[in-house]
């Protein structure tokens, strides 16, 4: 298996190679004007990445998420939902960086085999970075009207939390 993936990537890279030249297509051209769109384009992508990187680093050390959630102790106990996972399920669809320290602060203070631990590997494995995906890369094209998207990855994001709470709970509570 080793030698097939050593060789997957190159096998990869002579198939468009052959398949360019049969098509007359001048590879080293169209490779360098490939490499300076994508330059071009992290320019115009780099406003919305800081902004996102911003608002979130004032959210989480802050601590203002942590305490919002304490608030609503009782009602998350009720549903037998532990308070210390909702930190991690709201940074997820925002950022996959600031819900990482999340998820590492919980295996930090609750251990990798704890049911919170598990909690957290399976949001930050499941769930994607929604609202980040969709304000990036909407954002740097041009797309205003992000309606559906966001109610379709905000719902998957919500059904992966429950589920994570759910087979958890089954399995190893």
């Amino acid at each position: 298996m080793s030698t097939i993936s050593n060789y997957f990537i190159p096998a990869i890279v002579f198939f468009v190679l052959v398949y360019a030249l049969r098509k007359k297509v001048n590879v080293y051209d169209s490779f360098c004007h490939g490499a300076k769109e994508g330059i071009l384009m992290s320019i115009e992508i780099f406003p919305f990445l800081m902004a996102m990187i911003f608002g979130m680093n004032i959210l989480l050390k802050s601590g203002f998420i942590t305490d919002f959630f304490s608030l609503f102790r009782p009602v998350l106990e009720m549903f037998h939902i532990p308070v210390e996972i909702m930190p991690l399920a709201v940074t997820r669809p925002v950022s996959g960086n600031a819900s990482f320290v999340v998820m590492i602060d919980i295996i930090k203070q609750y251990g990798v085999d704890s049911n919170l631990g598990r909690m957290a590997a399976i949001l930050q494995g499941a769930t994607d970075t929604t609202i980040y995906v969709l304000s990036l890369y909407f954002g740097s094209i041009g797309i205003k009207h992000i309606r559906y998207a966001l109610k379709a990855g905000l719902l998957t994001d919500l059904i992966t939390v429950i589920m994570a709470l759910l087979l958890v709970t089954l399995f190893f509570a």
